[in-house]
């Protein structure tokens, strides 16, 4: 039968913690730089109400 003896050390769990909040904080800012367009593929596409063409060619009537 092996015996293994593993020492964790206060700076190991130091790491192991460091390593945690740095996939967190990396995954965070991912997802805030890419919102628009995961947002876009979660979305369902709308027809639009209201064109842009429309409105502009109102403005100019008399």
């Amino acid at each position: 039968m092996a015996l293994y003896l593993a020492y964790l050390d206060l700076g190991a769990g130091s790491m192991l913690l460091q390593m945690l909040l740095a996939g967190i904080l990396g995954l965070s800012l991912t997802i805030k730089t890419y919102w628009r367009r995961i947002a876009r593929l979660i979305r369902r596409d709308k027809p639009d109400d209201h064109p842009a063409d429309d409105t502009a060619s109102t403005k100019n009537l008399p």
